[in-house]
Order: C-alpha cells, then structure tokens, then sequence
C-alpha cells in the first residue's frame, strides 16, 4: 500500500513502517519555542531537572510575539529564554529578526524534517516539504531534553487544486475559501496534502501561506511536496544542499480528496469572529474599516509587499485608516528597503515597525479601540484576537487589504488592478 507524504516522513522517523492511526515515536528535527510558550516549557525542564537539551543547534528560541516588549513581565520572560538558551547552547533568535515561522522557513527547516514547535502555526513549514506540527509546551520541552516525541499517523486529506487563478486572487483567497469550504474543524488531526497544477507553480511564499492556515481548519499539518520551487527556495537562503525530493506515493490512501478548479475562485474575506465564515468579496465591499493590517506569518514576506507597493505607489491611504505593516522577518525587511518598497508604503501613510507579530496577536502595536473594525492579513479573527473583544477583525489577501486602506472601507481588488 502507498504512503502519503506524512506516513513516509513519520515512518522514517520512527524507523518503522507506518499507517494512519499508528502510534510511533519518532525523532525531531527542530524544535520551536516561542516568548508565549516557551517560558512555561523551560519551567518544565527546570521542574524535571534537565540542565542539557538533545539537539541545542536543532531546538531555536524566539522573541517574536512581544517583541520589544511592552510590559515588565514579559521583559523578564524574555531573559528567562535568552539564560536557558545560552545555557544549553540553543539558538536564541532575538528581539527584530522575525516571526518564528518565516525564519524557520529560511534558515532551518528542510524536505523531510519533522518540526515540532510550541506553537499553532508551526505547520507553516510544511511547505518546504516537512511534517512540522504544534504542540503544547509541556510535550515541546520533553522533545528538546529527549529528542523525541510521541505521534498518532494522521490521516490525509488531499487538496487537488488545478487551473490558474483569475486577476485579484491570491493563495490567502485559496486557502480561506478552503476554510469555509470544509470548516473550522473540517480536517481534525489530518494532514493536509496541497498538489496539483495550481501549486506546482505557486511560489513558496504562497506555498507558506497555505500550510500556515491548515491548523484554522484543524489539521495537524498542512504539506506540499517538495520540487524544483523548494529548491530554489533553499538555494536563495544558502541551503541548496538540503533539498531532497519528497513525495506521495502514486497508490496512497487519503480519508478525503477535495478537487478544486482554481479559475472559478473569487477574492474572499473571512468575517468576525471565526476564519471559516468566508464571504465573496461581494458581501463584504462598503464595510468600514479604520486600521488595516500588512503583517503575520501567514502574509508579509517580500512577495506581499511588492504587491501593496505595486497598489499603494503614488497614492495616499485613506485619511481615517491606519495602515500597519509588519516585515516577517529581518531578511524580508532588509530586501523590502533594498527595493525601495518600505519608502512606497511610508509615503503612502504606513507605519512600519520591526519583524514580529506585532498586533496579530493583541499583546501591543496597534490594539484596536471599542467598536473599531480591523481588515487583516493575518490567519485569525477571534473574538478579542486583536486585544480588544469589542472590535472586529475581518481577513483578507494583501491586496484586498492594500486597496481597503486606499478607499476607507473592503474593496473588491479587481477594481484597482
């Protein structure tokens, strides 16, 4: 019988044939922590008497999610990272280098790794051909003292995705109309395998932004073969030397196989207050909005601010709408100034702060206030997800997003291109 692309990844790990719905204990690649969760996972360690870790050049520490800090607790969480780092020898990725999944994506993961982090959206880098998953804090830091964890084999999904996509429509579109396709919790500790047409020749970034927003229909990984794209994309960080071809077997099982026609889709916006009440661009144009959000592992690398430049270059944003961009990483930062994209944003209106998550999460940078109404590109729109329960977050692709802080209120992105 075939495997799918997780079955093989798990199998090789575990040193053993699997199935979906084995348990197996399987070795880690990576581990990711972050200044949220990984305070409580090294508590744990230090609870259970670990003063070593398996793999310290394997396991990376970051300061993304309060970053800098805004209160003094979280100033002292940081310091707890940055002495248990040190410490082991792990990697500490500090203050301004970027959101923990897009400098995974860069520098570390590779086709076949399995990455754990303690961190929902650690299956963004399933799309560099690996089984990388979130899990809780406690389970992340019994991987990093022992180099292992536990895992059931999930079943698959298989997301055939064919044609190319009309004008104004862009992966976070795909993938959110996915969402809303099969529900919030319509792939429960699956794997979703993303293939055909469409994304052979979808670039990595829109790679990224599709596994990134698995886990928001409740899979456990989201994962895309590994081909010529990954290494080219491995090649530009300097890590040709890792590729390796990762694939389905051509007989493999999937629980489910969903067949899309790329050309029928449509720009899309997930409303308040759950990521798979996805609307046609058509429900949603004329809402107001008085902050839009560049920024989140899920869209801001160099590919998204070329296409808010592209939008917003010679204009200005409308005048009762803060624009807030947010780099993914300190290399995104750096290639956005090199092109003389962050002077197209700033002129236009945005205010740009460092790499981070930054108001993605509602810890600080740019909180909403009571009744105000967020169009975001970010991959969650919880009720309170931005700091303030009395707000409204909509989500959208970076265009959408782009024209909306133009015209004050969500508009269809096919009108301005």
């Amino acid at each position: 019988m075939g495997k799918t692309i997780a079955e093989k990844i798990i199998g090789e790990h575990a040193d053993k044939d699997v199935s979906a719905g084995d348990l197996a204990i399987a070795k880690v690649d990576l581990c990711l922590l972050q200044d949220g969760t990984g305070p409580l996972a090294v508590r744990e360690l230090q609870k259970l008497g670990f003063e070593k870790i398996k793999n310290p050049k394997g396991t990376v520490f970051f300061i993304d999610h309060s970053s800098p800090s805004p209160r003094a607790e979280l100033s002292n969480d940081h310091v707890l990272l940055r002495s248990f780092a040190r410490k082991v020898g792990a990697i500490l990725s500090d203050v301004g280098c970027g959101i923990c999944h897009q400098v995974m994506a860069e520098d570390y993961v590779s086709p076949g790794d399995i990455l754990i982090g303690s961190d929902s959206h650690t299956c963004t880098a399933g799309a560099l051909g690996a089984f990388a998953t979130g899990m809780g804090s406690t389970d992340v830091a019994i991987a990093m003292a022992l180099g292992k964890t536990w895992l059931r084999v999930p079943d698959s999904f298989k997301i055939h995705i064919t044609g190319k996509m009309p004008k104004g429509v862009y992966p976070k579109d795909l993938i959110l109309y996915i969402i809303g396709m099969i529900g919030a919790d319509g792939a429960d500790y699956r794997s979703i395998e993303f293939c055909g047409d469409t994304i052979e020749n979808m670039d990595m970034s829109g790679r990224l932004t599709l596994c990134n927003m698995a886990i928001e229909a409740g899979a456990k990984a989201g994962i895309v073969a590994s081909d010529e794209v990954t290494f080219e994309y491995l090649k530009q960080y300097g890590r040709a030397d890792k590729f390796r071809k990762i694939y389905p077997d051509p007989d493999a099982v999937y629980e489910r196989v969903i067949e899309i026609d790329a050309t029928k889709l449509t720009p899309v916006v997930a409303f308040p207050h759950t990521v798979d009440n996805v609307k046609p661009i058509e429900e949603a144009k004329g809402i107001k909005i008085h902050q839009v959000f560049l920024g989140s592992c899920t869209n801001c690398r160099i590919e998204d601010l070329r296409i808010a430049a592209k939008i917003l270059k010679g204009k200005k944003v409308h005048q009762d709408v803060r624009l807030l961009v947010t780099p993914a990483s300190k290399k995104v930062y750096l290639q956005a100034s090199k092109e003389g994209l962050l002077d197209i944003l700033v002129e236009a209106g945005a205010a740009i702060s460092s790499p981070g998550c930054a108001v993605c999460c509602g810890i600080h940078e740019g909180i909403l206030a009571d009744e105000e109404v967020c169009l975001a590109t970010s991959n969650r729109n919880f009720l309170g997800r931005m700091g303030n329960p009395k707000s409204f977050v909509y989500l959208s692709s970076p265009a959408t997003a782009a024209v909306s802080a133009l015209t004050g209120e969500i508009t269809d992105p096919r009108e301005y291109e």
